[in-house]
């Protein structure tokens, strides 16, 4: 095995040192200390040898891939939380195509259970050059893509998952949020995470506004802002946190997208209630790689993008519709599943509107065009909603 570095230099100092002594004694005592010519040059030949050495590490190590004759090939370390469900289905279903166009020149390495990096530091781990890619869902740092926080706006999308997952795909790619990626993380959007609407799950019977009262649910963002203004007590904590939160009680209900996260986390395992109709919209996880990884990628996989964005948001429609025949059956028998109120629905959402316009006036004190994020928000959420 090579020395370290490290250990050459000291050699090296060593070395050196005992050559500046040999000189420095056979100029005070010429008569008692001869040094042959040839050991002198044997002395200075070491240290080239060792100096050599040092020069062959240092370039070996700066090579990377091309001394292993791995040059054409990109691996992207990709991180998620949680096990393999249909809220991973999209970057599984891009795996499968860019690896196969690939040839072996691409391989997407996919991180389950945050294997790879904390769920609420992956934009952290992207920019440090950690990991490549990773789900991030702006509700984990909202003050890190502050623009994207206008997906985030409760009750702002619809109850409609394809119609919000159409929305966010637009809004991402809005050049205001392009460069709010780059910028601040080195980082450029992929695709949408697809998300179903949030419905609640837990160990409190919710079927009306009034029975919100002193609820400690589990969600996120502005939405904990909605539900707050009618008694209940938000916090947060995250998607593999929730199971352990529930079954020792510190909080009551949690809201995720319905079914399959429920399912995929077997929260139905530490629960006696299932809430429907409040249809939360508000939640926005999303697929971001790093732009060194990006711009690594061969030119033939990156020109796919948009084919694979569709093709990988289909296959997650399919997965969450296939969650929906699996799941329903199985909290139905565990569960009390009750209907929550089209018209305390209606509340909620006028309690939230205020918020928007709020939202986008701190934005605008900040320099950072809230309001014109929001209005853009606004026409994507019409132009899809009248296709749906």
């Amino acid at each position: 095995m090579w020395p370290s570095i490290h250990h050459t230099a000291k050699a090296i100092d060593k070395r050196m040192s005992r050559c500046g002594s040999f000189v420095t004694q056979a100029s005070k005592k010429r008569r008692d200390v001869q040094m042959s010519r040839g050991t002198l040059w044997k002395s200075w030949a070491a240290v080239a040898i060792v100096v050599a050495a040092v020069l062959a590490i240092s370039l070996i190590r700066s090579e990377g891939p091309a001394a292993t004759g791995d040059i054409d090939k990109v691996v992207w370390n990709y991180s998620v939380w949680g096990p393999p469900r249909a809220f991973t289905r999209g970057i599984e279903k891009a795996k499968e195509m860019w690896e196969t166009a690939g040839n072996g020149r691409f391989k997407l390495q996919i991180g389950y259970a945050s294997a790879l990096s904390p769920e609420k530091e992956n934009l952290d781990s992207i920019k440090l050059g950690l990991i490549e890619g990773a789900y991030v869902c702006v509700g984990y740092g909202p003050n890190k893509t502050p623009l994207a926080q206008v997906l985030e706006l409760p009750f702002l999308l619809t109850d409609d998952m394809r119609v919000n997952t159409a929305v966010i795909d637009a809004v991402m790619q809005h050049p205001l949020i392009e460069k709010e990626l780059a910028t601040r993380w080195n980082a450029k959007y992929l695709m949408p995470a697809v998300l179903g609407v949030y419905e609640f799950m837990g160990n409190r019977r919710v079927a009306n506004l009034k029975e919100l009262k002193g609820v400690r649910v589990r969600i996120s963002g502005a939405n904990a802002t909605v539900l707050e203004k009618f008694g209940a007590v938000p916090t947060m904590v995250t998607a593999p946190e929730s199971y352990t939160a529930l079954e020792r009680g510190t909080i009551d209900m949690v809201g995720f997208p319905w079914t399959d996260s429920f399912g995929a986390f077997r929260l139905h395992e530490v629960s006696q209630y299932a809430t429907l109709g409040i249809a939360m919209s508000g939640f926005a996880c999303l697929n971001i790689v790093s732009l060194d990884a990006w711009n690594r990628m061969p030119n033939e996989l990156k020109v796919m993008l948009p084919q694979v964005r569709a093709q990988a948001t289909r296959a997650s429609f399919q997965a969450f519709d296939a969650g929906d025949s699996k799941w329903l059956p199985i909290f139905e028998e565990k569960m009390d599943i009750v209907q929550f109120p089209k018209a305390d629905r209606a509340k909620m959402v006028t309690v939230a509107a205020p918020l928007w316009t709020e939202w986008a006036a701190r934005q605008d004190s900040q320099g950072l065009k809230g309001s014109e994020i929001l209005e853009f928000t606004k026409q994507q959420v019409a132009k899809f909603s009248a296709t749906r």
